[in-house]
């Protein structure tokens, strides 16, 4: 998985920021009987998360500053092992 996998990755978390607190603040104006008060703290709210998100994935580069969590997390992420050179692979292929 690599940056396409960690754009998609990020893609689906601003997605799902979004809608839980666009969703949590319609469902507590239904509850609540008061109109677009707490759909609209959800959208701000929500928008504020994408946000961070956002930023926290823009610092991952940087050597300077202690990451976050998001830099934190892909800093675990084992490294993938890279297919040896084609030079061993043509000796493979003529010893057979």
């Amino acid at each position: 998985m690599g940056a396409a996998g960690v754009a998609a990755g990020l893609g689906c978390a601003v997605v799902v920021s979004l809608v839980v607190f666009i969703g949590g603040g319609v469902l507590i104006d239904r509850m609540a009987d008061t109109s677009p008060t707490f759909t609209l703290i959800g959208v701000v709210l929500g928008l504020g998360a994408a946000g961070y998100q956002l930023w926290e994935l823009t610092r991952v580069g940087l050597k300077d500053r202690p990451a976050g969590p998001l830099g934190r997390q892909l800093a675990r992420r084992p490294k993938q092992q890279r297919p040896s050179s084609s030079a061993s692979t043509r000796r493979d292929i003529e010893e057979e």
